[in-house]
């Protein structure tokens, strides 16, 4: 049995379709499922065992098979190799989904790129209905390394500024973490967040690499974020989580499951104030007690 998955997006996008994939694996262990999407991202779920390959959607290859013209014959003899091909890639004029099946007997299945379902993850699992398969939770849980002491991590990025809290604000409330608990804070950056966000602060994490990034985030006792594929990842990792979200919808974009606390007061995130935020660090970290 050959699976392929085609399914684009960021870090965030992709973790919410970690379900779909265990789907896809319990159902056929010895399958060989790869994936054409987010090549960074994937390496999580090849570490895991789910991918047996993955393959950018950056190559320029993939620009054909939304186009009338013939396959190059290396693309069309590999694409026909697979058994069931599984597409979560925007098709608004039906172009991809005319390409497929290549071949008699393989099947084709295409979902929509952007969720109709809430949470998510749901999602992208009920387009696997149509082979038979439930998903047995809509938050995948990551398999870590021995996870490092961090007490508490905090990223106050995301990929659009109208989703992050007021840099202020993170300011202040960290200086409450390190002074009024005694924390010991690590501080999730990337690309997407100025290189001295938070300056001397905690510990720097600064562009980790998503594995090692899921072994700190495994060893939190709490993790603060915003709507994004780092709280998804932590998450995932088995992070409690506090969530701050403003303009996009929690229902839908937030991870599922018991560890998550999302804060919301509207859709402009500065109605957060640090006082909100502090008092739900204190009921999570009493509740762990």
């Amino acid at each position: 049995m050959r699976i392929l998955v085609l399914r684009g997006g960021a870090l965030g996008d992709f973790l919410v379709t970690l379900p779909a994939l265990a789907m896809l694996r319990q159902r056929w262990p010895g399958a060989r499922i790869e994936l054409v999407g987010n090549a960074t991202a994937a390496a999580l779920a090849l570490s895991d065992g789910l991918l047996d390959a993955v393959h950018s959607q950056h190559e320029a290859q993939w620009g054909g098979l939304y186009s009338s013209s013939p396959l190059p014959r290396t693309l069309a003899d590999w694409l026909e190799e697979f058994d069931l091909v599984i597409s979560y890639w925007p098709d608004p004029e039906g172009e991809l989904a005319r390409r497929f099946p290549v071949r008699p007997g393989q099947t084709a299945l295409f979902g929509a790129a952007l969720p109709s379902a809430a949470p998510a993850a749901a999602h992208y699992c009920a387009l696997l209905r149509q082979l038979g398969l439930a998903p047995a939770s809509l938050l995948y849980p990551l398999r870590t390394p021995s996870p490092e002491n961090f007490l508490v991590a905090l990223h106050p990025g995301s990929g659009s500024p109208r989703k992050n809290w007021p840099a202020n604000r993170w300011l202040a409330l960290a200086r409450w973490l390190e002074e009024e608990l005694h924390a010991r804070l690590l501080v999730v950056s990337g690309g997407a967040e100025p290189a001295d966000v938070l300056a001397g602060i905690g510990l720097p994490a600064r562009n980790l690499p998503l594995g090692q990034l899921a072994a700190r985030l495994a060893g939190c006792r709490l993790f603060l974020g915003h709507d994004s594929g780092v709280s998804h990842l932590a998450a995932s990792a088995g992070a409690p989580c506090i969530l701050l979200f403003g303009p996009t919808d929690p229902a839908m974009w937030a991870p599922p499951g018991p560890q998550v606390r999302v804060l919301r007061r509207g859709a402009d995130l500065s109605s957060i104030a640090v006082a909100d935020v502090s008092q739900a660090v204190r009921e999570v970290l009493r509740d762990q007690r």
